[in-house]
């Protein structure tokens, strides 16, 4: 990866706790899954930091690993599908994508089509979709001209 000035800046980095935390996972499979090169993290000392964007391409592929290639909603269990907490974390994992593209935008500023399409299309490759899931969650809502962050919503994944 070629350095760019500002990446380190401008880029947020987790904990394995805080993105364990976040996941509602536990820790130990956080650094088992970056021990075994499934999420890019770097460790300083003891400790692994890992970049947003890796947490995101990294929850990306859980999705797209699904039976489901249509849906960013269902994720893949591999070990106890039996279990209730599973299916409770394909909608958390949901929830944190959508507000974490939600976070892009600054509250009350109306954003244009092409303009919104091209800020979704960052992170996720069907921004239609991704587009469609932000109003239908009430996350943002289409305006006169374009799509507009919801004053009301509270981001409650992203911090």
């Amino acid at each position: 990866m070629d350095y760019k000035e500002g990446v380190v800046k401008d880029t947020e980095f987790f904990t394995t706790s805080e993105l364990a935390q976040k996941l509602k996972m536990n820790v130990q499979v956080i650094t088992r899954k970056i021990q075994a090169g499934e999420i890019r993290a770097y460790k300083i000392g003891k400790d692994w930091r890992i970049p947003e964007k890796s947490v995101y391409t990294w929850l990306e592929q859980q999705a797209n690993d699904s039976k489901s290639k249509t849906s960013v909603t269902r994720i893949k269990s591999v070990r106890r599908p039996e279990k209730p907490a599973k299916a409770d974390q394909g909608t958390s994992q949901r929830k944190f994508l959508l507000e974490y593209i939600l976070a892009q935008f600054e509250p009350g500023r109306e954003y244009a089509e092409p303009e919104m399409d091209r800020i979704v299309e960052r992170y996720h490759h069907d921004f239609r979709t991704v587009r469609r899931e932000l109003v239908t969650e009430k996350m943002m809502e289409p305006t006169d001209s374009g799509y507009r962050r919801r004053a009301g919503y509270r981001l409650t994944s992203v911090k």
